[in-house]
């Protein structure tokens, strides 16, 4: 059974930094581009993050370039995203997806397999 996990979220301050995990179930697991969304109260899921299987590819949503990374390891079957100079508008719920394909690069959350349940990011004075 294939399981999406995220953790580490929380409120932050702004300024501040998070470093989001996802641990998946998939084998194997360099098969999956792996990609972050977020979805903010009343507002639709946006794309965030992508990674490619090997790691090699990676795409950013322009609102966080420069500020978010996304990074993954194989061998522990994980992706995880460094979130820094964070923003009120950052907040949402940050969810990782899982798409069969390892080459390419996907924006729309259609694309995507599979889902984790999400982690909350507030960020708030």
């Amino acid at each position: 059974q294939v399981q999406l996990v995220e953790s580490g979220g929380g409120l932050v301050q702004p300024g501040g930094s998070l470093r989001l995990s996802c641990a998946a179930s998939i084998r194997p697991f360099s098969t999956y581009t792996m990609g972050w969304f977020r979805q903010a109260p009343g507002k639709e899921r946006e794309f965030v993050a992508a990674i490619t299987g090997d790691g090699g590819g990676r795409d950013y949503a322009d609102s966080v370039k420069g500020r978010f990374t996304v990074s993954r390891d194989n061998a522990r079957e994980s992706v995880k995203l460094q979130i820094n100079s964070l923003k009120p508008g950052d907040t949402a719920v940050y969810y990782c997806a899982a798409k069969a394909n390892p080459f390419l690069l996907h924006r729309d959350p259609l694309e995507y397999d599979y889902w984790g349940q999400g982690t909350q990011v507030t960020v708030s004075s």
